[in-house]
């Protein structure tokens, strides 16, 4: 189905800022529920955010205020805005999707989504 593919990763200190964008291919974008995780070596893959078809979204405690997703149906793409870096938001950032008929609708784990990028690093340093 979907093909998902990220970019905007990069290394960055501390307190800093960065975009990560996921490119969806397909007509029907609209009608996926998206998500991002997060994986930092050694560790499992964890929850960072979801958004609805709607525009509804969530985010997981450690990430909620610096972290943001968004979407753009009109582009087929999923943002995740970081800003104020920490060391901790190390690791490979991963976008996610999945049909639900749901406009509402946030799923927040990975047995969840059906479609996956093959991610992006994300390097804070202190």
């Amino acid at each position: 189905q979907v093909q998902l593919v990220e970019s905007g990763g990069g290394s960055v200190q501390a307190g800093g800022s960065l975009r990560l964008s996921c490119a969806a291919s397909g007509r029907t974008f609209s009608s996926y529920a998206m998500g991002w995780f997060r994986q930092a070596p050694g560790k499992e893959r964890e929850f960072v955010a979801a958004i609805s078809r709607s525009g509804r979204d969530t985010s997981a405690d450690s990430v909620r205020g610096r972290l943001t997703i968004s979407r753009d149906n009109a582009k087929n793409m999923v943002y995740l805005q970081m800003n104020n870096l920490k060391p901790e938001d190390t690791g490979s950032y991963y976008c996610a999707a999945t049909p639900v008929n749901s406009l509402s609708l946030l799923l927040t784990t990975t047995r969840e989504y059906d479609a996956w990028g093959q991610g992006t690093q994300v390097t804070v340093s202190s």
